[in-house]
């Protein structure tokens, strides 16, 4: 008789979590230091493991490629970590006097971390550190696309974890992957947060589960390159980031916005730097294959280099293209270089005007990645303060490769594989995601008038003596009379 994958996967999720919960009622009881010495051990971890990884991801789902992926895994493991390290999460993590406020860091429980198939290995590090040293324990769900290295990925960290001292159940992950198996993780009664990195369609479900969810947004960030900007290093910037894994971090460029005293000069230099501005005709062979007749993202198109794009869709490209550009007006569902394109095609917008520029990208964020990412060359502090103040995003980023910057690899923001796009676009947080976001505060918090009360009290208290005294001499004076 065949099994039922679906009710396999359904009862897997449920005992996973169970054995979660289990787990993470011991990790609340550690210390920082304990739980420092587990989030470490995972990181080191994962970092020996991160070519191994790289080249079982890139084998399994054909994204990418394995020397951007190893950048990925150690990314997810040895940067996160250093960016964690000194980082306070349980216990008193703040006494004020002054204020009579303590704040105490309490886990918020068993984290249901969702997996993407465009960094399933990578995530799992940052997931498995960032949950662990807030004292959570975390169970992954898999794309079914990356099965295979996303367990490996768990399996060395559950290892590493429990060597460390971590309980069993702290670190798993399911074995079946499906979608009826990630349903019931995401409202399984011992899950108490989802941390959703995803499709749109994976994303609403978490935010529909009834449970506290973290989730993103789609990324659709323009890149403007001001007159102002440094141009060759503005397109150096942009071709590093979309190139990067062949465009598979959301937070990569999505489209370039110029001025039109700019378009000659961004045109040679792109050119020169490996940008491929294709015809009309080109444009309209490749734009059948980006997307799907429903509307969605087409998966054999993701993560792919610039060359193999173009063999696909029927016309060649000189040696050492790296990005494939279409001309670009609008923005909509019909337009499909003005949506996410997981891979190295940009969008090219020719404005007459700043302001121009400034209702344009406004205009694609509005309709794909609001609240996600911006990106901004120009050297004259004006205009980017003025951008900053109008762009509905949550990383405006400047002079800065966008998937790069965006992550917090070339930035001061945290190293994060998750990001958050705030209200705007749909998400509970505008934060990179971080150990911060998996962990309550307990404020406990004394009456501030209390000492003015006993004051107060104290005088009434006072006066009420000195008045039977005075009674009592008057009333003996009375009698000795």
């Amino acid at each position: 008789m065949e099994l039922d994958k679906d009710l396999l996967s359904r009862q897997e999720a449920r005992n996973l979590a169970a054995k979660a919960k289990k787990a993470q009622l011991r990790l609340r009881t550690f210390s920082q230091e304990q739980l420092d010495k587990i989030a470490r051990a995972v990181a080191e971890a994962m970092e020996r493991a991160a070519r191994e990884l790289a080249e079982m991801a890139v084998a399994e789902t054909g994204f990418g490629n394995a020397e951007d992926k190893v950048q990925k895994n150690l990314f997810g493991s040895r940067t996160v970590w250093n960016a964690v390290a000194d980082m306070k999460t349980v216990g008193v993590l703040k006494e004020d006097a002054q204020e009579k406020l303590w704040e105490i860091g309490v886990p918020v429980g068993v984290v249901a971390a969702i997996v993407p198939s465009t960094n399933p290995t990578s995530t799992v590090a940052y997931k498995a550190i960032i949950s662990l040293k807030a004292g959570n324990s975390v169970v992954f769900s898999p794309h079914p696309k990356a099965l295979r290295c996303t367990l490996r990925a768990a399996e060395i960290a559950a290892q590493a974890a429990e060597a460390a001292g971590a309980p069993a159940g702290s670190v798993g992950c399911l074995t079946l992957a499906s979608l009826a198996g990630c349903q019931e993780l995401m409202g399984a009664k011992d899950v108490n947060l989802i941390l959703a990195t995803g499709g749109p369609a994976m994303v609403k479900a978490a935010y529909s589960s009834g449970k506290p969810a973290i989730g993103v947004g789609a990324g659709n960030g323009p890149a403007y390159i001001h007159h102002s900007a440094d141009i060759p290093h503005a397109l150096a910037c942009i071709r590093r980031s979309k190139s990067f894994d062949y465009g598979t971090i959301c937070a990569s460029e999505q489209s370039i916005i110029v001025e039109k005293d700019m378009e000659q000069a961004v045109l040679a230099e792109g050119k020169r730097q490996g940008f491929y501005f294709m015809s009309t005709e080109e444009a309209g062979k490749l734009a059948k294959l980006l997307f799907r007749p429903n509307g969605t993202l087409n998966p054999e198109i993701v993560g792919k280099p610039a060359a193999m794009l173009a063999e696909k869709a029927g016309f060649s490209v000189p040696a050492g293209t790296a990005v494939l550009v279409a001309r670009e007006q609008e923005a909509g569902p019909t337009r499909p270089y003005s949506m996410e394109k997981l891979c190295p095609v940009l969008a090219f917008f020719v404005m007459e005007s700043e302001q121009a520029v400034l209702e344009k990208a406004v205009e694609v964020l509005t309709h794909e990645g609001a609240g996600h990412t911006f990106s901004i060359h120009a050297r004259e502090e004006g205009v980017i303060r003025r951008f900053a103040l109008e762009i509905p995003v949550s990383r405006f980023l400047v002079n800065t490769p966008s998937a790069l910057g965006g992550i917090g690899k070339t930035t001061a923001l945290f190293p994060a594989m998750t990001l958050g796009c705030g209200a705007v676009g749909g998400s509970a947080s505008s934060n990179n995601i971080s150990p911060r976001d998996l962990m309550d505060i307990r404020r406990v918090a004394w009456d501030r008038e209390e000492t003015q009360t006993f004051a107060t009290q104290a005088d009434a208290r006072l006066v009420e003596i000195v008045t039977a005294r005075i009674m009592e001499r008057l009333q003996t004076r009375k009698d000795e009379r």
